[in-house]
């Protein structure tokens, strides 16, 4: 497991609505590799809203469609839930996710 390897979960929260959803993992690599049991990940949603919270990805990231990544909805999963591997984001696309987790959480 790498920091911006995208993963489809089955039902993350009890609430989605969705059967599965998509997540790209954030935490950073020493945490990855860590005992923790959890990693901090961002969802991917179908609808982009032009915010700059959000990362443009598609079917180079492994997708079906055009999606984004929205940095403003982190959430910590559990490692063994990540399981069903769908791609890897570019250096860059992990440069506009840095600066995308930078302004969500007021760095920027």
């Amino acid at each position: 497991m790498r920091r911006g390897d995208l993963y489809r979960v089955p039902r993350p929260q009890a609430k989605d609505p969705k059967s599965h959803r998509i997540f790209v993992v954030v935490s950073r690599q020493v945490l990855i590799d860590s005992g923790f049991s959890t990693v901090i990940c961002a969802p991917v949603y179908s609808r982009q809203r032009g915010l700059a919270t959000e990362v443009p990805i598609s079917i180079e990231e492994g997708l079906k469609h055009e999606s984004a990544i929205c940095c403003d909805e982190l959430i910590s999963l559990e490692k063994v839930r990540l399981t069903n591997y769908i791609g890897s984001l570019t250096p860059e696309k992990i440069s506009q996710l840095n600066h995308a987790l930078s302004i969500a959480v007021g760095l920027a």
